[in-house]
């Protein structure tokens, strides 16, 4: 039996911590054959909620689950922490302005950053979930300097997994079927699902979909609006699709990517397709199984060109919102 690897998540006692949790001690994650210590990280008002998440996970016996730590010190939280997945944020509620939420839990992402830094283990990968991810994870990134840049992601499979699903839709086909789709940008409103280098069983998009008023407009709107639509039809977030994709987003990066395939995540720009170096913007992405690589040389029209300028843009004002919370 392999030694069983630590895995940090904050805001455990959450709905999307409670959605990702059994995924993670069943063995989804990382192996059927990988052991796990959860250190689940609350605030301190949560602990109790948090207990009987605990006592959950143990009810369900998980074979591969090896110990579990509750607590809302962020040091014992990370301590020897060989992932960090940083699901707690604070939501964005009526009246206020996305330059609030991006105050407010930018401090949190301050603590979070440096508290890895110190405390997690040599190897530790750090995925942000919480929102606005791309920035809080700048955040935390920049905080927590002694963690390499390239271990520091944030989440937007699961903004490519719904535009497999509306491409599969509208093609009639199952989603296994859509391959090569990425997602540029910020993860919010301004996101961009590139159809144009999209595959259908192998074949183009734009061969498939003839229909350019639907992939240059409800297509787009469909997957940005995604979120606000389901809270609107459940009164919730979308939490269970978001543990879902904070899955795929482990998988991907410690999987090898299909041949000839990529996947979407938000990461630390080296400067690829003129993108500023520093910013954490999504990118096709494949692996090797140990470290990613940014797909190169993929064909951008002049649509594309736009749309990805626009949502680099708000990143980059992001970024300004937030510069008093970035160490120089």
């Amino acid at each position: 039996m392999k030694a069983p690897i630590k895995v940090a998540v904050t805001g455990a006692a959450g709905q999307i911590g409670y959605s990702l949790l059994p995924r993670i001690a069943s063995g989804s994650v990382f192996g059927p054959d990988q052991p796990v210590e959860l250190r689940l990280i609350e605030i301190p008002n949560a602990l109790k909620p948090l207990e009987g998440v605990v006592m959950e996970l143990n009810d369900c016996s998980f074979p591969l689950l090896s110990n579990i730590v509750a607590t809302a010190d962020l040091d014992e939280g990370f301590s020897g922490a060989n992932w960090a997945l940083l699901v707690g944020s604070v939501p964005r509620k009526a009246g206020m302005e996305r330059k609030d939420l991006l105050g407010i839990n930018g401090k949190i992402f301050i603590s979070q950053g440096a508290a890895i830094a110190k405390n997690a283990a040599s190897d530790v990968r750090v995925v942000v979930v919480g929102n606005p991810c791309n920035t809080n994870c700048l955040i935390a990134m920049n905080n927590g300097r002694d963690v390499p840049s390239d271990r520091w992601f944030a989440m937007t499979r699961l903004d490519e997994n719904r535009a497999k699903s509306q491409l599969a839709t509208k093609a009639g086909v199952h989603s296994t079927a859509v391959s090569n789709v990425a997602i540029w940008g910020n993860h919010s409103s301004t996101l961009y699902p590139d159809f144009e280098n999209a595959k259908i069983n192998g074949k183009p998009v734009t061969s498939v979909i003839t229909d350019t008023q639907w992939l240059e407009n409800d297509f787009i709107k469909s997957v940005q609006l995604r979120g606000a639509a389901i809270i609107e039809a459940r009164g919730l977030s979308s939490a269970k699709s978001a543990a879902h994709g904070v899955v795929d987003t482990v998988r991907s990066i410690i999987e090898p990517t299909a041949a000839g395939d990529f996947h979407s995540v938000a990461l630390c720009s080296d400067g690829s397709y003129g993108i500023e170096a520093g910013l954490i913007t999504s990118f096709p992405v494949r692996s090797n199984g140990s470290k990613l690589e940014i797909v190169q040389g993929l064909p951008l029209s002049d649509f594309s060109k736009g749309k990805i300028e626009a949502t680099v843009n708000e990143l980059k004002q992001e970024r300004e919102m937030v510069k008093e919370l970035i160490p120089a």
